[in-house]
């Protein structure tokens, strides 16, 4: 079996999945800044270099790296089309394009029944500032697009906020603007990989963000059928088969989701779980 791996060569993730596979598939590593499509005559192909994507028994996407829209807009019809070509692509582009999109994300997550964050995303420093009021005057603004805590500020100033706010305006950003959630420091981490959830929780008690990236430490996690079932959900509420689902638990006692990767590492969860993520991947893959 041969499958295309969209990645690095020499990611980390890359090797992992390569000594996964051993002898019983095919791996090829392929850029997104290689991807080219064909459309001549009856025929429409994916390529990326001398490679056919269509060619291959099953494509696993296990990067989303940066690019203008043009070129991220391209990416995702192209994968688009190659699945409705009939490869099978893990995750789908429409299930990628719902997870990176932290708006959209946080509107299916809610029309799914799931708990999330109080939202304003708007245009304008203006309209930013009384988000920030209606929210409490303690928010964290995101990104609209982007992961591992990259970008994210926590502002419970008002001078401040209106300075992040006039900031994100001159740029032409979109404030996404949450309100704080008060906790203790720990969120979970839960990998939907089909049918199977795997968990761990991450640990800062020096930042009120818990990534691995920021400094948290990863901790075992109980998943209980309550909980793989909210993570299904989740993962289902964007499309995503291969899903890490973000979940808070908040001083309150409430449970919230924060939001779903659809492009999850799975290192630190390899390593507190024992499991091997990597070949559960494949699994399904293929």
């Amino acid at each position: 079996m041969n499958i295309a791996v969209l990645a690095a060569r020499d990611s980390w993730y890359f090797r992992d999945l390569q000594r996964a596979a051993g002898a019983r598939c095919e791996l090829t590593a392929i850029s997104y800044k290689s991807l080219a499509s064909q459309v001549i005559g009856a025929t429409l192909g994916v390529s990326s270099g001398d490679a056919r994507l269509s060619e291959f028994d099953g494509v696993l996407v296990r990067s989303m790296p940066p690019g203008s829209l043009e070129q991220v807009v391209f990416r995702m019809d192209a994968l688009g089309r190659l699945e409705a070509s009939g490869v099978r692509v893990v995750n789908s582009a429409r299930a990628i394009e719902a997870a990176v999109d932290k708006y959209l994300a946080t509107a299916k997550l809610q029309a799914a029944g799931l708990l999330v964050p109080p939202t304003i995303v708007c245009q304008t420093a203006a309209d930013g500032l009384a988000a920030f009021e209606t929210l409490g005057g303690d928010a964290v603004v995101k990104p609209l697009f982007g992961g591992e805590g990259r970008g994210i500020t926590r502002v419970s100033d008002a001078a401040i906020a209106r300075r992040v706010f006039m900031s994100l305006e001159q740029i032409g950003a979109v404030l996404y603007v949450q309100k704080f959630i008060p906790h203790d420091g720990v969120d979970w981490r839960l990998l939907v990989v089909g049918d199977e959830v795997l968990g761990m929780k991450r640990v800062n008690p020096d930042d009120w963000r818990t990534n691995i990236s920021l400094g948290a430490r990863p901790a075992p996690l109980e998943v209980t059928v309550e909980l793989a079932q909210l993570a299904r959900r989740a993962a289902a509420a964007v499309g995503a088969t291969v899903a890490g689902v973000d979940l808070l638990p908040a001083r309150d006692g409430r449970l919230y989701v924060i939001e779903v990767n659809a492009v999850p590492g799975w290192k630190a969860l390899g390593e507190v779980t024992g499991v091997d993520v990597a070949a559960r991947v494949l699994e399904l893959v293929q």
